[in-house]
């Protein structure tokens, strides 16, 4: 793979462009002073490997609903109702995710390690600071797969007019309003999230942001702040911690669906989506996929694998076996209660000494690439890398 050096953006720049955490805990800058080069070609792999992968996910969902295998992706029963409502429902509208690859480059296969459906970070590096630091290196700004700001706009639109054609919108939309939501004090959360209001506001929404301890919750009269109504509540909260963390507030929400005065945002069914046992359902409809890498309930025989929890995030309670069953590389993680998946090891991208992941996200469509460079377990200390096209 080609990687070039480039000039990073200072501190003062990052936190003027809304990038506060651009530094991790060992005070080394989380965005890295390289590029990795793309190819045009390799590019549009990575949009179809996004497309096709979704509409594999999409049956995948309708298989396990249809077979009712929710404890089998380790999803907690209180969700089950809304997440059965939710797809069924076309209103309930999946705004964007991230897809997590292996390969693309080099001619390299593209393999699926995994879907963050729910609540994927990572946005705002992905759509402002790469288009940032392409500006400050004197690259054409456009040289990149990189159009999530437009994606997720004509997204917002699609709520209101079910999928249908975006023109239509200001027909269709009758003021409602979005009100957007993580927990106190994240910073990065926050960011992501007011990042999020600032597209649904781009295109014609009524928004507003509050933490999510100050939002008020009605069976019969939905979601509140500031006693302001709000028809739709995007929450930067995985669906797994509310049914776990906060049952009195799942039922809630569940009581609200079904009296259809508030539109959760991303929808329940994306837990599907999220679940890494999601990956041995998609195995199980289409074995052998080039897309796909096999997986597993129960360890693979004789095969490296990667073994990973349902719900773990940022690389947490992931281990690496060799063929034998031995442990080459694992991170330790408050995941561990959850079920477990195996998967088929793949290599990562390589350059010298570290490890590079390509991450696309989806919203309706494959619609922005980056990179993750890190060790072998792609972790929370991993840096973020940006990208250009030849």
């Amino acid at each position: 793979m080609q990687v070039e050096k480039i000039k990073p953006l200072s501190n003062e720049i990052l936190e003027e462009i809304g990038l506060e955490w651009h530094s991790d805990l060992d005070n080394t800058p989380y965005i890295e002073d390289e590029l990795v080069v793309v190819s045009k070609e390799e590019a549009e792999r990575f949009y179809e490997a996004g497309n096709e992968l979704y509409d594999m996910y999409i049956e995948a969902a309708e298989y396990v609903i249809e077979n009712d295998l929710f404890f089998e992706l380790d999803i907690p029963n209180s969700i089950v109702p809304m997440i059965k409502q939710s797809f069924e429902e076309d209103i309930h509208w999946h705004l964007y995710g991230r897809f997590d690859f292996a390969g693309g480059l080099d001619g390299a296969p593209i393999k699926l390690l995994e879907f963050n459906a729910d609540t994927p970070t990572m946005l705002y590096e992905t759509a402002v600071v790469q288009w940032a630091l392409l500006k400050a290196n004197n690259f054409e700004e456009s040289a990149q797969f990189n159009n999530l700001f437009e994606s997720i706009g004509e997204n917002f639109k699609r709520m209101i007019t079910l999928g249908g054609d975006t023109s239509s919108f200001n027909e269709l939309y009758e003021g409602w309003k979005i009100l957007f939501s993580s927990v106190r004090g994240n910073i990065e959360e926050e960011r992501t999230t007011r990042f999020l209001q600032e597209i649904a506001q781009s295109v014609g929404f009524n928004t507003n942001y509050a933490p999510i301890d100050a939002v008020n919750f009605s069976a019969t009269d939905g979601v509140f702040y500031e006693n302001q109504n709000y028809e739709f509540l995007f929450k930067l909260i995985p669906w797994e911690n509310i049914a776990i963390d906060e049952p009195e507030l799942a039922s809630l929400m569940q009581a609200m669906m079904e009296n259809k005065n508030t539109i959760f945002l991303n929808p329940a069914y994306t837990l599907l989506f999220q679940s890494k046992r999601m990956l041995k359902i998609l195995w199980d409809l289409y074995p052998n996929h080039p897309l796909l890498l096999e997986s597993s309930f129960e360890p693979l025989k004789n095969k490296k694998q990667v073994k990973k929890t349902a719900f773990g995030r940022e690389g947490a309670n992931v281990e690496i076996w060799d063929k034998d069953g031995s442990i080459i590389c694992q991170n330790d993680g408050i995941y561990q209660n959850h079920k477990p998946v195996y998967q088929e090891f793949c290599p990562l991208n390589t350059n010298g000494d570290f490890y590079y992941q390509p991450n696309v996200f989806f919203a309706y469509e494959s619609c922005g690439l980056g990179f993750r460079k890190g060790g072998l377990i792609i972790d929370n200390y991993s840096k973020f890398v940006s990208h250009r096209l030849k």
